[in-house]
């Protein structure tokens, strides 16, 4: 490798770090200039613009969380197994995270939005892959008789991402990865007691509550007559969403 080679790749790197610290407004030249230690010519000499080093540094970024899940799903064939691989990888943004700042995904599609429209195309389709990854472990899931039958693939990705995504946010805004604890440890039980095949209508909240209150709290006992069952789907507002209509059995 060259070492023109060698420089250019670490701007991109040091860059993506500083990127998803500050975000590609809040980080200025200046800024590029003292992460990575060249002066303005150094880092032009390499990149025609701002712009085009963002657009790379966030391929970069992303290109590391792609090989992260690479890692986790190695050698996972049960798609619960694969499920509870893709907690893993959303815990580590969290608790280990491959690059400072927060999930790169999340924060150039909360910055860019209408602003930048080419670092928010780099997003969605970052975000179109992810999806793709966790319906694709659904389908085969459902197809291997591994997940429950009638489960909505689509609808099951939207949720699982937003509530994760979500606990990413509120673990960086807080400074406690409590946060994402709970979303990781509610979405575990929810996908062996209410996603895997074996488990049909015994779904029980997984939902611990500081206050010490009962977790049917949220779900309370049916009335007598309908859905006596108290492990039943009924009780599972997730679920309704979870099955596509017409396939819904409970």
């Amino acid at each position: 490798m060259s070492k023109g080679t060698q420089t250019r790749e670490m701007i991109v790197a040091r860059a993506a770090q500083l990127f998803n610290r500050q975000g590609y407004f809040g980080s200025s030249l200046s800024d590029i200039m003292e992460e990575t230690g060249l002066e303005k010519g150094g880092i032009y000499n390499h990149f025609a613009s701002k712009e085009q080093l963002a657009l790379e540094a966030f391929d970069y970024a992303f290109g590391l969380h792609q090989k992260r899940i690479q890692e986790l799903l190695a050698g996972k064939r049960h798609a619960v197994e694969r499920l509870l691989a893709m907690l893993v990888y959303f815990q580590d943004i969290v608790e280990d995270p491959l690059i400072a700042g927060g999930c790169p995904i999340l924060n150039t599609a909360v910055e860019a939005n209408d602003i930048h429209p080419a670092l928010r195309d780099r997003a969605r389709a970052a975000m179109d892959s992810l999806r793709d990854t966790m319906e694709r472990i659904v389908l085969r899931g459902i197809e291997r008789h591994e997940l429950r039958l009638g489960i909505d693939a689509s609808a099951c990705a939207t949720l699982f991402i937003a509530m994760l995504e979500g606990a990413v946010m509120l673990s960086r805004l807080y400074d406690d990865p409590a946060h994402m604890r709970r979303a990781v440890e509610y979405l575990k039980g929810y996908i062996e007691t209410s996603l895997r095949e074996e488990s049909v209508n015994s779904w029980k909240p997984a939902l611990s509550l500081s206050s010490g209150a009962q977790a049917n709290r949220f779900f309370p006992e049916p009335v007598a007559g309908k859905g006596e069952d108290s492990g039943s789907s009924e009780r599972d507002p997730l679920m309704l969403v979870l099955m596509r209509p017409g396939d819904y059995r409970a």
